[in-house]
């Protein structure tokens, strides 16, 4: 429209005439271009699934072994799997020699899964449901331990990684799709800013194309000429009107706006170990008001630990986490005395370790090159292993026993054993239990501490002596277990029998495992008991407290057991002192009672109050998800297996693990945690929290200035005087002069106290009732004054005269309409700067922390010297901008020093009015608040203590 009108005009043949509608082109293209250049999707979870298998496998084919590529495998193969090998299909095992197998990816459960061939059998009555039969290998899963044959039975999409993969692309398939010619549809991708954004967009186009046609009627009716060219038909100059006003009420500099400050929020939250991978999702963390949390790995460390050890009617305590040897120690319990060195516990320890497949050692990480210490074999022996060189023995100790014999774990046995050779030794150990004369052999269990016990006649006591294991000793010991058992500890008995020799004919052939078994098994000597558990990660309670302040609810979903699910979720403050775990806790067969999950109102009611979901298959975890969404709840899913990936991607925001997490998590996800740690979730919901009130504050700084343009072009057309800019001239005010201090808006460090806010509805819009009268009331404020300073400057540089017909027969009219148009410009763009520090908060005096934005200080300096060089550059200033500093005289700059005065007085007004309605907006939330996430009152953590404890962890992480 600006080129039309200049094409038809007087200057038509001036190239210069047309460099309005050209702005306007090249900052729509830059507006485009930065925000799809700066937003930029990564991975793919649909293809990560392909490089989850590796790239050949044996198989039997005419009776031979061969090797084959694995796409080329199917059904009706009979595949021959070994330690390290990756299943590469869904499998019937018609073979398993102890056979284990990593499913961690499917269930994300740690501990390897013994595997038989047996046929399935009917569940027994209070029996807990297995998540996958043991008799099936699926796709996808390591082998941890010993090998077998199976015959293959789903490939491909057909198989259990097959189905999450359906799960993810049946999100994508039932989104409603958007026709826009040939371009992608996107919408279904929308977090609730770009929503917001686009409802707020639609409400300012719709507005602006009203004001033009409003304005520019009455401009014509008015008979509104161009002073530059009066002899022009009113109608060809209100066509320029209506476009300096479309110019004016259109708010270009948002979405610019809106794509830094999330890119720059997005480069802050690595510090905070946060990868954002979709760069409006950065909002979206901080408007969560449920966070789905997966349990292994995420809340907890994902290593199995030995927290406690009982030997010779001694218990301990064991200090550490994870697989480091060199932290932590022994400690008899209740008390400080140092127990490492106890004859009980290295006896126990060292038998346990000998009856252990597992070792440690030091590895290096390729990509970050340190070295960590990893165990490698069977995850539930790690905890001894580690235990075992915290009291002094070394990583070669057990080569130093040979090994005689060894009967692997069974379901049936429920337990290890082994033989060691003790020939010459008078103890175990040094400081170790003492062993009868003439014993050359040790046999060692290792298991299931009823079924050992059965076989216990005797036990180990504190001084080395050895008496008899009366029943009443073993109901003790019994009750040792419960105790550990009820804080979900994963309890192993170890026992031992000293022989002279073996007690079966090592030659004989015809004798079965099971037959050595039973002669090696009787009359053993109660050792010990050690107790393990996935500890929770460091900070992780405290985490979930500041969640619960900020009005947050922590759910926690898991394939563990239920007793094991719910004592981790009290450990971590999930459940809370004074909840009814019976109603807080459910087991996930209670979703879908007859296998068909429960309609939508019965499923909403359960999951309203829930906060622990055991023995959930990947498909309960989506449907959880969606139950919750469902009742608008802004939902944050957390994971790092691929069963986690469906529900990684329904969730509003998606949080996968860096460290742990699998490539599909990571592809399904919108954010990657890199150090796999909960706490960082609340660090970035604070900092998802500030990076939005930042946006709101830019927003409603922008459309203030917006909204003062259109009052300003509208009150010169109604009064009669000069329009006070032209379309040029407001765009570099916009995106020249108001951008810097809008861009450091966006980087506002929150406020304090935004964990006490209450998450805000997902419907909520971007600019709320009190922020839509704060931008009124600001933008009528800076109007009033702009106008009060350019009708005093038209009188000043008019020779009294203000109208615009009285301003046409003057002698040089547009050089007096372009003196008079500096000052209002000069001191529009000094009111706007000041107004930048006034905008910072919308109920916070101007004075309170004033400097404590860095990046305003920037910004304002940028904006002063775009200023200056809008003013002052002759050619730029006077023939582009029609703009020129250097005739207003020092009365023009004193004039226009009235106007920011005026201005930072009465926005600072206005603030007890946007305090009030703030107030008043805070109550209407929390009257909102569903009761599950409200703080609890009986905690005895106040907001103020949690909000501690996050500063303290984002320092804790920049160190």
């Amino acid at each position: 429209a600006s080129i039309l009108v200049n094409a038809t005009g007087p200057n038509k043949g001036d190239i210069l005439s047309y460099t309005t509608g050209k702005a306007i082109f090249v900052i729509v293209v830059l507006n485009a271009g930065i925000a799809a250049w700066t937003e930029h999707k990564a991975g793919d979870a649909l293809e990560a699934l392909s490089k989850m298998t590796q790239a050949s496998i044996y198989v039997v084919r005419d009776g031979k072994e061969d090797k084959v590529e694995v796409p080329a495998i199917v059904r009706g193969d009979i595949v021959v799997l070994g330690t390290g090998d990756v299943v590469p299909a869904d499998m019937r095992l018609f073979e398993a020699d102890d056979l284990k197998v990593s499913e961690m990816a499917l269930t994300g459960e740690p501990d390897d899964v013994g595997k038989n061939a047996r046929l399935a059998q009917a569940k027994k009555e209070g029996q807990e449901e297995k998540l996958l039969p043991e008799n099936m290998v699926f796709s996808g899963c390591s082998v941890t331990n010993g090998k077998g044959r199976g015959i293959v039975v789903d490939t491909g999409m057909d198989t259990k990684i097959g189905d999450i993969a359906r799960l993810i692309s049946a999100k994508e398939d039932n989104k409603p799709k958007k026709k826009c010619g040939c371009l992608p549809d996107t919408s279904a991708n929308q977090t609730p800013l770009q929503q917001n954004l686009e409802k707020l967009g639609r409400v300012i186009g719709l507005n602006a194309i009203g004001i033009c046609v409003v304005i520019f009627i009455i401009g014509v009716v008015m008979n509104r000429t161009d002073p530059s060219n009066p002899g022009s038909p009113a109608w060809l100059y209100m066509i320029l009107i209506a476009v300096t006003l479309a110019v004016a009420a259109i708010p270009e500099g948002i979405p610019l706006c809106v794509t830094i400050s999330l890119s720059i929020g997005c480069s802050d939250m690595v510090h905070q170990h946060v990868l954002v991978r979709k760069l409006a999702a950065v909002e979206t963390l901080g408007s969560a008001s449920v966070i789905c949390s997966d349990k292994t790995g995420t809340l907890t460390e994902g290593k199995m630990t030995m927290v406690n050890l009982w030997s010779a009617n001694v218990a301990y305590d064991v200090d550490g986490k994870g697989f480091d040897p060199t932290v932590g120690g022994f400690k008899r319990t209740g008390t400080n005395t140092d127990g490492a060195q106890d004859l009980g516990v290295k006896s126990s320890l060292l038998a346990a370790l000998l009856c252990s497949n597992t070792t440690l050692s030091k590895v290096k990480d390729p990509e970050t090159g340190e070295e960590k210490w990893e165990p490698k074999g069977n995850s539930s022996e790690a905890p001894i292993v580690v235990a075992a060189r915290k009291v002094g023995f070394k990583e070669t100790v057990a080569d130093e026993y040979k090994r005689v014999l060894e009967i692997p774990f069974s379901s049936s046995r429920k337990m290890m054993l082994t033989i060691a050779d003790v020939s010459g030794r008078t103890q175990l150990c040094e400081g170790g239990m003492p062993l009868p004369a003439g014993s050359t052999l040790l046999s060692i269990v290792k298991g299931a501490p009823n079924f050992i016990l059965d076989y216990c006649t005797e036990q180990l006591c504190e001084d080395g002596s050895t008496k008899p294991l009366s029943a009443e000793d073993k109901q003790d010991v019994l009750s040792v277990v419960d105790r550990y058992s009820e804080r979900a500890l994963r309890v192993l008995a170890i026992a031992c029998k000293a022989m002279p020799t073996l007690p079966f004919d090592a030659n004989d052939t015809d004798l079965s495992t099971d037959q050595k078994f039973q002669a090696c098994r009787s009359n053993l000597k109660l050792l010990g008991l050690v107790a393990s558990i996935d500890p929770d990660r460091d900070g992780v309670p405290d985490s979930v407290l500041a969640a619960r302040g900020a009005g947050i609810r922590v759910v926690m979903i898991t394939g563990d057991y239920l007793k094991t699910a719910a004592a981790i979720a009290r450990n971590v403050n999930i459940i809370g002192k004074d909840d009814n775990e019976a109603q807080v806790a459910v087991d996930c067969t209670r979703l879908r009672p007859n296998e068909e999950y429960l309609n939508h109102q019965e499923m909403d009611a359960l999951t309203r109050d829930t906060v622990v979901f055991a023995r959930a298959k990947p498909e309960d975890k989506l449907e959880i998800v969606k139950s919750l969404q469902r009742q608008g709840f802004v939902t944050a899913m957390t994971g790092d297996g691929v069963n986690d990936a469906p529900a990684l991607n329904q969730a509003d925001i998606g949080v996968a693990m860096g460290i742990q997490g699998t490539e599909v998590a990571k592809g399904a996800s919108d954010m990657i945690l890199t150090d796999d740690n909960f706490t960082s979730i609340v660090a970035a919901v604070e900092k998802g929290r500030a990076i939005y009130a930042g946006i709101q504050k830019f927003v409603a700084f922008i459309m203030s200035v917006h909204i003062a343009e259109v009052m300003q072009i509208f009150v010169c057309i109604i009064i009669g005087i000069p329009v006070m800019r032209t379309p040029l001239q407001i765009l570099f005010l916009i995106l020249v002069t108001d951008l810097p201090p809008s861009i450091a808006l966006g980087m506002e460090p929150g406020e304090s106290t935004i964990l006490q806010d209450k998450p805000r509805p997902k419907t909520e819009p971007v600019v709320l009732h009190f922020m839509w009268v704060s931008m009124v009331l600001n933008g009528l404020i800076l109007s009033s004054i702009i106008i009060v300073v350019y009708i005093c400057a038209l009188l000043l540089e008019c020779d009294g005269a203000f109208l615009q017909k009285d301003i046409e027969s003057l002698a040089n009219a547009n050089e007096h309409i372009m003196s008079a148009r500096t000052v209002a410009f000069i001191s529009l763009v000094w009111s706007e700067n000041v107004r930048s520090y006034t905008s910072r908060s919308f109920n916070k005096p101007v004075w309170r922390n004033i400097f404590g934005n860095k990046d305003m200080q920037k910004a304002i300096v940028l904006a002063q010297l775009a200023l200056y060089c809008a003013v002052l550059i002759p050619y730029f200033s006077d023939m582009i901008l029609g703009l020129d500093g250097t005739i207003i005289g020092w009365e023009g700059w004193v004039m226009a020093l009235a106007g920011p005065f005026a201005c930072v007085i009465l926005c600072e007004v206005c603030k007890f009015i946007t305090a009030w309605q703030m107030r008043r907006y805070q109550r209407h939330l929390a009257r909102q608040q569903p009761e599950a996430m409200k703080e609890d009152p009986k905690s005895g953590d106040s907001i103020e203590q949690k909000t501690s404890f996050i500063n303290n962890s984002n320092q804790n992480c920049q160190a």
